[in-house]
């Protein structure tokens, strides 16, 4: 250790920085006795080891340790104290190892949604299938070449929001691969940007088709009580198909009248509650069949547990579309939010007012809207020259 602080030094390594890389070895080196591993049978696979063990306890290593390691062990090669690298390519982690690792990572350290978490592992077990099909993970050879090339080839067979997920989650996980030391280098944006082009209107409902829709649930059973108040909040409040399978009993505060949603990531925000969603709340809760569940919306068939995902909601969204037989262009749940917006433009509210009830991370989400504002656009509009056709 003494020679490797020198070794820093000779390099113009401040102090600080030298302390830091020399606790990241000390940290190891109990792992390594545990394990015995000794210094002359040292690798890269080792560390790598090393780093998904703290992730799967719950101490997730940072950007730097994997780098601090693998600098320490090249110091040891000049030892001759560890082996040297081969240009074999190692037989590498295995692939539910590594995508088990980054998930984990997800979550406690992005703080990423349960649902987003199964739909960045989906696309990424794809993709370190296709790069490792002997189920063994080794990214020393990955070139930003075969990440695009990969991109280009998985975007031909999906759809454009499709794609743009899975870009994201490559991001994620090549951002991830180099905190972990899987890669010397950032390869993120070697993963190319999806085309962007808003051009579509949001798909709104008419204010009658939406009462026709809530007229439909049969209000004198516990599923049309429970779909009664699914589309209410849909229609209110603008939540998310995600949000409404996520709402526990302790989310509703009867006392002030607030509702606690559950957003995107780590997002809590606190919501008036209107009163006739909170009737219709509690008139489902009170013929609600009895569990030991906490969510909010239970299935009606044994056993009585909350729903598994979103798609639940969206199933009841769809099914209230086909009892009132509208011809709708899209019956999704997300029809709810765009209505709820443009009504709201078209009272009068700002898009920065909008934004916040829809709890959008940026304005710039919400002025998709803009669009739909007819009245404030024929104000900015410019005459056509030469006059109106006759």
């Amino acid at each position: 250790m003494d020679s490797y602080a020198k070794y820093l030094q000779d390099r113009g390594y401040d102090q600080k920085t030298g302390r830091r890389k020399l606790r990241t070895i000390a940290r190891f080196s109990p792992w390594l006795k545990r394990h015995g591993v000794q210094v002359r049978n040292l690798s890269v696979d080792e560390i790598h080891k090393y780093l998904s063990m703290k992730v799967r306890k719950g101490r997730p290593p940072t950007k730097d340790d994997g780098v601090e390691l693998k600098q320490f062990l090249e110091f040891l090669r000049t030892l001759e104290a560890a082996p040297q690298s081969t240009n074999a390519p190692s037989s590498g982690m295995k692939i539910e190892d590594v995508v088990f690792s980054f998930a984990v990572y997800l979550k406690r350290e992005r703080s990423l949604s349960a649902g987003s978490v199964v739909q960045y592992k989906r696309y990424v077990q794809r993709f370190v299938s296709d790069m490792a099909p002997d189920g063994r993970c080794n990214f020393s050879t990955l070139l930003p070449a075969t990440i695009t090339s990969y991109v280009c080839k998985a975007a031909a067979n999906q759809s454009r929001k499709d794609t743009k997920l899975m870009t994201s989650a490559l991001r994620s996980f090549l951002r991830f691969a180099r905190y972990q030391a899987f890669i010397e280098t950032d390869l993120a944006a070697a993963v190319p940007a999806v085309a962007n082009w808003a051009v579509s209107l949001p798909k709104a409902l008419p204010t009658h088709q939406v009462e026709q829709i809530l007229s439909s649930c049969d209000r004198k059973t516990i599923i049309g009580k429970r779909d009664f108040a699914i589309v209410l909040l849909l229609a209110r409040l603008g939540l998310r198909a995600g949000e409404i399978s996520s709402l526990q009993l302790e989310d509703i505060h009867w006392e002030t009248g607030c509702i606690s949603i559950h957003g995107k990531g780590s997002n809590l925000t606190q919501m008036p509650l209107p009163p006739d969603v909170g009737n219709a709340l509690s008139s489902y809760l009170l013929c609600r069949p009895k569990s030991s569940s906490r969510a909010v919306f239970l299935r009606t068939i044994k056993p009585f547990i909350g729903f598994s995902n979103s798609s639940t909601v969206s199933g009841i969204v769809q099914s209230a579309f086909r009892r009132t037989g509208l011809d709708a262009d899209s019956q999704g749940s997300h029809q709810f939010r765009h209505t709820l917006a443009t009504e709201l433009l078209r009272k009068g509210s700002s898009l920065q007012e909008i934004a916040e009830l829809l709890r959008h991370q940026t304005l710039e989400c919400t002025t998709i809207y803009a669009k739909v504002d007819f009245s404030s656009l024929r104000s900015v509009g410019l005459p056509w020259p030469g006059g109106a056709a006759k």
